[in-house]
């Protein structure tokens, strides 16, 4: 509970021996060192509210003259790249018994939706997952803020992206805790932004007014204090101090919610990515193999034909195996454990990227001690996490009476050679197609399973997964799941839409990347 303490001299004396001065005029502006492992960089509105939060807590006023800052804001070029490199916690105390006399936690996390891939913004949930679930880590939020300039009157694709990728990660009982922290603020309602939000269907808390609950903070607060702007300059203080009371308040009455079916919802959603992944790969190996018992069959009629004649049959066809292949160095991320937890048993990718746990075993898509995605749903002993991954390939390799008769023998058939091998061929088929079953109901589960428990059902990240889970289950006509995932798709908002459209744009990126990184025409086929 967060309750304000008046201005004391002896806290900015502590603070200022405890700081760099890095700006000597009106407001004097220091610089903190937090204790904190990693403590990064963030963008700059994200880093001034941090610091207008702190400097709340520790009771400064315009008065006091003074600005402390416990992020160093960085300029950037490029306002769409994030410059938050990891997810990051601030805890703020008093000390020796000093103001403030309580306690606040901000996790700050990269944006959404930046210029360099969406490979980063799985990584972002992937960390917030390991946060929360963590011994020591963070077991209920008092409130989610959703950081907007108050002049937005329209929410852009990436923006609308952005939001609802936070939306996604939360179970339904969050939606009272989300509000909208406004900057940039000349202190009046900012109608078109409440406007925007309304319409885009952001899922937050709402005020007496039936608005979405928001605050507004200006960014001006250490800005230098002229005759000239003096007195803008105060009624931009005015204005974020009334933000910061009116947040503080909702903060000690709102109802802190435990992050249980926060978590269960981002399980869901590394489960259903990574089950859509690895069942795309295997039907890939499955048309591969396909069409390499495909090709056999016209061989061994060929030959058919050709030894009734005395004649010896020389073909080829094209058969496809498994290696390993590793990862472009650097090119999963901000993370330096990132890799890929397979399955040595199953030779298959269970989890790529995998870029939060240091082991195979603590992997998301491990439960009760077996993995939830790869064919045999095998042990956590069967599975490695390393730098490498499975590829399949295809290569071209003789296949002539000799390596038809080899089979023949390998296999243990009796009867006439060809058509023994022709019966062989056609039983390897089916069960290659039967195969993708349990996987694709497995995956249609995870998103029945997040419809009930998430807050933003329509997310982009299970938005983009309809289209082929439709298709797939039209090819073998089950008519009852179609129909469920198309009334589903057909209920996610324009906003979805347009924000699931953002983010193909960006998946394209991201493929363009991985394809040049690994040089791999097998994967250039997989993901195109």
């Amino acid at each position: 509970i967060m309750n304000r303490q008046p201005s004391d001299h002896s806290v900015y004396l502590y603070l200022v021996s405890k700081s760099t001065l890095i700006s000597g005029g009106r407001p004097k502006t220091y610089q903190l060192k937090p204790k904190k492992d990693n403590i990064g960089t963030v963008t700059r509105t994200t880093s001034a509210l941090i610091n207008a939060l702190f400097n709340h807590m520790m009771g400064v006023t315009w008065e006091d003259e003074v600005w402390f800052e416990i992020v160093k804001e960085e300029k950037t070029s490029d306002q769409k790249v994030s410059q938050t490199p990891d997810v990051i916690v601030y805890q703020i105390f008093g000390y020796e018994g000093n103001a403030p006399l309580y306690s606040l936690t901000i996790i700050d996390t990269p944006g959404f939706g930046d210029t360099r891939g969406i490979e980063r913004d799985a990584l972002i949930s992937e960390r917030l997952l390991d946060l929360f679930r963590a011994e020591d880590g963070v077991r209920s939020v008092d409130a989610v803020g959703l950081v907007m300039k108050s002049s937005v009157n329209r929410l852009k694709d990436e923006l609308l992206y952005a939001f609802n990728s936070v939306m996604s990660l939360f179970g339904k009982d969050m939606e009272r805790n989300i509000v909208a922290l406004m900057t940039h603020s000349n202190g009046l309602t900012p109608q078109n932004a409440l406007d925007a939000l309304e319409g885009a269907k952001i899922k937050c808390a709402v005020n007496k007014k039936n608005q979405p609950t928001h605050f507004l903070f200006d960014n001006l607060q250490k800005k230098e204090r002229t005759d000239e702007d003096e007195r803008s300059l105060k009624y931009a203080w005015e204005t974020s101090e009334r933000g910061m009371d009116q947040f503080t308040a909702f903060l000690a009455e709102v109802t802190r919610q435990t992050l249980d079916q926060t978590v269960r919802v981002l399980n869901e959603r590394v489960r259903l990515a990574a089950c859509i992944q690895n069942l795309q790969e295997r039907i890939h190996v499955i048309e591969l193999k396909r069409r390499e018992i495909q090709q056999k069959e016209e061989a061994v009629k060929e030959c058919k034909g050709m030894t009734r004649e005395n004649k010896k049959y020389s073909g080829t066809v094209e058969v496809s195996y498994k290696k390993r292949k590793d990862l472009p160095d650097g090119g999963w991320g901000f993370f330096t454990y990132s890799g890929t937890v397979c399955c040595t048993s199953c030779e298959e990718n269970c989890h790529y990227p995998c870029s939060v746990s240091w082991t195979a075993g603590l992997c998301e898509v491990m439960k009760k001690g077996c993995c939830t995605v790869c064919s045999g749903k095998c042990p956590v002993s069967s599975h490695v996490k390393d730098k490498w991954r499975y590829v399949t390939e295809s290569k071209t390799v003789p296949y002539t009476n000799e390596e038809m008769k080899e089979e023949f023998e390998k296999n243990k058939l009796a009867g006439d050679v060809e058509e023994a091998l022709l019966e062989k061929l056609r039983e390897e088929e089916k069960k290659m197609m039967e195969e993708e079953r349990p996987l694709l109901d497995e995956a249609y589960q995870h998103v029945i399973s997040l419809q009930k428990i998430a807050l933003n059902v329509s997310s982009v990240s299970t938005y983009v997964h309809y289209d082929f889970l439709i298709k797939k289950m039209s090819e073998r006509e089950d008519q009852e799941k179609v129909d469920k995932l198309n009334e589903m798709k057909y209920k996610a908002d324009e906003q979805t839409k347009s924000a699931a459209s953002y983010f193909s744009d960006k998946f394209k990126e991201c493929c363009n990347k991985i394809i040049t990184r690994c040089k791999s025409p097998d994967l250039g086929k997989l993901l195109g």
